[in-house]
């Protein structure tokens, strides 16, 4: 599933301005965005915090990163944009509880799968420990782009977003998509339809509507965040089977027009073009595309002392052994 053609995918449509680090509230911090002052209910599209180049990347290793990198060099026909899903309410801030990163390499036609989860305890550079579904909230993109390198050592180019009311939207849009599940969710739901109920999907091949689809991604009571990476890779699959049957690549300038006003993104139209054309390789041969998360395996359950928050500590020895296999060997 190649992310040129998810940008439908999970993450943030959120009214923002820009707010520095100078005010002394919350130890110099101030999240970015400030949804309090933009009272209105709904999100509102808008453009990136800021234009930037086409990225480059220089021919150096990342080095002064916590994983255990020995000095290697990501592949020159790579790039990765990572994709978030936001939390984003009216009156309240946002937290990108969906983190995947999508490494796609352009000349072998293949893509790697990364889901980190939200409660990974990480280093925001020169801020603080946090969360690291807290980075883009503080920052935007250049921060998460810090966070990502100096934790993980992995160089992001782009980067995606959408909300709740952006996601329902964009696989209403579509007429629905289709998963395929080796196993059982079912959790209490609450949608237009079925106020109230209790929802179940799979095992098997199942068809969800946005509301759906929504809720599959977000379920949790039942379950727990590994969980949720592995429902939110399924719901990617299956937004890109679903576009790939509606010729996405002749229609790409219908379907940019459609779905941009439901994303946040720094891709432009034109990066989006040149990365569809290796879209059909990708769908005719499953095995390109594999799927890695950061599991129970290479974290360490903690809770912080003096807020009895409970979080992930990464095993960065463990972690890297994922990063290396999906972003720089060949």
């Amino acid at each position: 599933m190649i992310a040129a053609l998810l940008f439908l995918m999970i993450a943030c449509v959120i009214p923002v301005r820009w707010v520095g680090f100078s005010s002394k509230e919350n130890g110099g911090l101030h999240l970015l965005a400030d949804i309090s002052a933009y009272n209105q209910g709904v999100p509102t599209p808008f453009q990136p915090f800021q234009l930037t180049a086409t990225p480059t990347r220089d021919a150096k290793p990342i080095t002064n990163s916590l994983v255990p990198n020995p000095g290697l060099i990501p592949p020159d026909d790579q790039i990765n944009i990572v994709l978030l899903g936001s939390d984003w309410r009216p009156n309240s801030g946002y937290r990108t509880d969906v983190l995947i990163l999508v490494s796609i390499n352009t000349k072998l036609a293949t893509v790697n799968l990364i889901s980190f989860p939200r409660d990974l305890y990480v280093t925001i550079p020169n801020l603080q420990e946090e969360r690291i579904n807290t980075a883009m909230a503080y920052g935007g993109f250049p921060l998460l782009k810090s966070t990502m390198e100096y934790n993980f050592a992995i160089p992001v180019d782009y980067y995606m977003m959408t909300n709740f009311l952006g996601f329902k939207n964009i696989v209403d849009t579509l007429g629905g998509i289709e998963i395929n599940t080796p196993e059982n969710t079912q959790d209490r739901c609450d949608l237009s339809y079925q106020h109230g109920a209790w929802c179940s999907v799979g095992p098997g091949t199942e068809t969800l509507d946005g509301e759906l689809a929504l809720w599959y991604v977000r379920s949790r009571y039942t379950s727990n965040d590994f969980d949720r990476t592995r429902r939110a890779q399924e719901i990617l699959e299956g937004l890109f089977k679903k576009l790939m049957s509606l010729d996405a690549i002749a229609r790409a300038p219908e379907l940019y027009n459609l779905f941009i006003s439901s994303v946040e993104t720094n891709l432009t139209f034109d990066d989006i073009v040149r990365l569809m054309t290796i879209a059909p390789s990708i769908f005719s041969n499953p095995a390109s595309v594999k799927r890695y998360t950061i599991s129970q395996n290479e974290v360490t359950s903690y809770v912080i002392p003096y807020s009895n928050a409970n979080v992930l500590l990464p095993k960065y020895d463990l972690i890297w052994e994922i990063i290396k296999e999906a972003v720089y060997l060949k």
